[in-house]
């Protein structure tokens, strides 16, 4: 079974990435090599809304893979609204890929468990296929997407996406096509 091997590999890689979990968040990111074209992506919201990033080109995008399960996702959860709300007024998206958890898993975590209100899209993915286009090992695994549609930076890992460090790398790429 397909899912059934997708879970457990990310199982082993969220294990391994508790380790860290207990320090500070990093803020640093890895540039994608020969920058690869992001991988098709269109699912729907908790709402029904669609969401492709075919559509999105012309912005930069994060896209983030996580789980309501792991927790450097749930730590790094609340850093990634405040970084939506610090670029909002820019072309940047947010795509918030849930991964292999039903609706109402979600919707539990973010309406009851998370004190952060998420205004960003949180995608669902709930047998994991869109999450397997992308060179994902573990969760949470977070994309910058181009404005040109290509995979430009990748984290591995949570990150504290609202610190300056990891804010600068989307202020580069914004800059790059404008």
């Amino acid at each position: 079974m397909q899912l059934g091997r997708a879970v457990v590999r990310f199982l082993a890689g969220c294990g391994l990435l508790l380790a860290g979990a207990a320090a500070a968040l990093p803020t640093d990111m890895s540039l994608m090599g020969n920058l690869p074209r992001a991988p098709k992506l269109q699912l729907t919201e908790l709402d029904g809304t669609t969401h492709a990033l075919s559509r999105m080109r012309g912005k930069v995008v994060l896209v983030n893979f996580w789980a309501t399960w792991c927790p450097p996702c749930r730590e790094e959860m609340p850093s990634m609204q405040r970084l939506y709300e610090a670029l909002r007024n820019r072309d940047f998206e947010i795509l918030a890929v849930n991964v292999g958890e039903r609706e109402s898993e979600v919707f539990s975590y973010l309406h009851g468990e998370l004190e952060t209100e998420i205004t960003f899209p949180v995608l669902l993915d709930p047998e994991a296929k869109a999450m397997e286009r992308f060179p994902v090992k573990g969760l949470p695994t977070t994309f910058l997407v181009d404005r040109k549609g290509r995979l430009a930076y990748k984290a591995v890992g949570g990150r504290a996406m609202d610190k300056p460090a990891f804010k600068q790398r989307i202020l580069d790429l914004l800059e790059e096509g404008s």
